[in-house]
Formats: structure tokens, sequence, C-alpha cells
């Protein structure tokens, strides 16, 4: 499996240049991040609240699910 930019796959890439680099999205990652001990069910809490939105993807077409938002995750406490 090839690597991109370092990260698994472009969609892990993509979905975590978004949540870096959009400040409410990076903002709501972290508030979610603040009331979970793990980061998969932060993940799931974000990813549902992405849903509740009818955001199912980054505006570059990248899918947003549980993996590829607990990858973005990691570092971040």
């Amino acid at each position: 499996m090839s690597k991109y930019n370092g990260y698994k796959n472009w969609n892990h890439w993509n979905v975590s240049l978004w949540l870096h680099n959009e400040e409410v999205l990076y903002r709501d990652m972290l508030e979610v991040l603040s009331k979970h001990k793990n980061k998969t069910n932060a993940a799931r809490e974000l990813l549902t609240n992405f849903r509740d939105y009818g955001i199912t993807s980054t505006p570059d077409g990248a899918p947003y699910s549980v993996s590829s938002i607990r990858t973005a995750m990691i570092g971040l406490e």
C-alpha cells in the first residue's frame, strides 16, 4: 500500500487537511476531543455532528469516516 503525503491514502490526507485548516472545523474537532477519553469515540461524535448538518464529505469530495477523522486527531489532545 502506498502512502499519500505521509497518510494512509488521499482520503485521510484530505480530511486531515480540511479539519486542520478550516477554523470552525478545527474548533469543533477540539471541542469533541475534550469530551472523550479516546479518539475513536470523539471521531464518531464528530462524524455524527457532520451528518446531522448534511455534511458527508470535504469540499474536495473526500468522504468523512471515523477512520479518516481519527487520523486527523493524531497528535491532538
